[in-house]
């Protein structure tokens, strides 16, 4: 069985000053995992990135919330992470085993911080990990565009760390 985690889809990150790349694309592509995950009856996660308390991202703050497009329906695991990868310093891998997924599909945001850590975890942790190609996204930076840091790693993590799949071909 496989498991759908989905990474810090965000207020502060996808409602923020910079704005994904393609981010209507990925709020479809994820009510979709969402949908097929539920018909399937996979256990679904979202973590959300949080900071100190007082720090503009502490677990209260507005920045933190699940972006509203999300179609949840209360049944998730929701919880909380400090560091890029979703395994580190949180029991994900333990909820993981007890509901028995040798495997995780991973989408979210950002790509080339936590999307790239958490995939690489997930493989050293032994879980068969599974990136949806359009189920990420992230900002331009001054270096790349986002579409480009998005194929790059869709590129560089296929493989050694993941498979990577598009949302249209993957099944539960």
């Amino acid at each position: 069985m496989y498991a759908l985690l989905i990474l810090d889809m965000q207020v502060g990150l996808f409602h923020g000053p910079d704005k994904p790349w393609a981010g209507d694309a990925l709020l479809d592509t994820l009510n979709s995992l969402l949908s097929k995950a539920r018909k399937a009856g996979a256990p679904v996660f979202l973590a959300r990135h949080v900071g100190p308390p007082g720090s503009p991202i502490e677990p209260a703050s507005p920045l933190t919330q699940l972006v509203q497009e999300l179609r949840l329906q209360g049944d998730e695991v929701i919880f909380e992470k400090i560091r890029p990868s979703a395994f580190a310093m949180t029991d994900l891998a333990d909820r993981l085993k007890a509901c028995g997924s040798q495997g995780v599909v991973i989408a979210g945001m950002k790509t080339q911080y936590c999307v790239d850590s958490t995939c690489r975890a997930a493989r050293d942790l032994g879980f068969d990990a599974v990136l949806i190609a359009d189920g990420h996204t992230c900002t331009d930076t001054p270096a790349l565009k986002a579409e480009n840091i998005v194929a790059h790693h869709n590129a560089t993590l296929a493989g050694p760390f993941c498979r990577v799949v598009h949302a249209e071909h993957w099944h539960f």
